[in-house]
């Protein structure tokens, strides 16, 4: 298969994705719309990848590309090929499919423990520790199956039209090195200062292994999202 990815700043790619399509045979283009590359055409790839970004879902004003970037995730819903969306990329789906996208009661920033809703579809563990940089959130939409809720966000992800179509709010696919760079160039989520549920930046770096224990909950995460695809 060959896959768009869509990027949205330069401390927001695809990490341990892209390692994860090559190894798996997968071909991938990223788009860095934030740098003025055009939205891909969706008949030129076989499934779409929607990253995470700090900018708004309606800021058109300063990023003019993510009007496109609306009309291409509709069309992708409306069509039969894949499509992930994560942080933004998820809010971006959520709200296409008509679910209410706000501001969370709190930021949630740093390792935070998700446990899977009853009903969930997804092939991962019952409970799994996250990366979280967020503090919008989105509600279920209709006809989608929960992944699960965090003590900060009850509603982590989502599973739509058996599993095409996949937002998850939390993070699986970082890496030491990418967190590294978002904490350096990034500010941190609205209104971090005050949330119980973020972590400071030393705690966040502190142990390595926790970007290690990510690995295989993304290969689950991708594999069954891929097996999605229509033959």
């Amino acid at each position: 298969m060959h896959l768009h990815l869509l990027q949205h700043s330069p401390d927001h790619g695809p990490e341990r994705i892209a390692d994860w399509l090559s190894s798996m045979g997968h071909s991938h283009t990223v788009f860095h719309l934030y740098a003025g590359e055009a939205p891909p055409s969706l008949g030129d790839g076989d499934a779409l990848i929607v990253l995470d970004g700090p900018m708004a879902l309606d800021d058109d004003a300063h990023h003019p590309w993510l009007k496109p970037e609306r009309k291409l995730i509709a069309k992708a819903l409306d069509g039969r090929k894949p499509l992930l969306g994560i942080g933004l990329g998820a809010r971006m789906i959520a709200t296409e499919l008509g679910a209410t996208v706000g501001r969370g009661t709190y930021a949630e920033v740093g390792w935070h423990e998700v446990t899977l809703a009853p009903d969930s579809p997804f092939d991962l563990p019952e409970q799994f520790t996250a990366f979280m940089w967020h503090r919008h959130v989105f509600a279920l939409p209709d006809d989608a199956l929960p992944l699960g809720g965090s003590p900060g966000s009850p509603v982590q992800g989502f599973a739509w039209d058996a599993g095409r179509a996949l937002g998850l709010l939390c993070h699986l696919e970082v890496t030491h090195a990418g967190v590294s760079r978002l904490l350096e160039h990034q500010a941190r989520p609205e209104g971090s200062e005050a949330s119980p549920h973020a972590q400071p930046n030393e705690s966040i770096l502190a142990d390595s292994r926790r970007f290690d224990r990510l690995a295989p909950l993304l290969d689950r995460l991708l594999s069954q999202w891929i097996r999605s695809a229509p033959a």
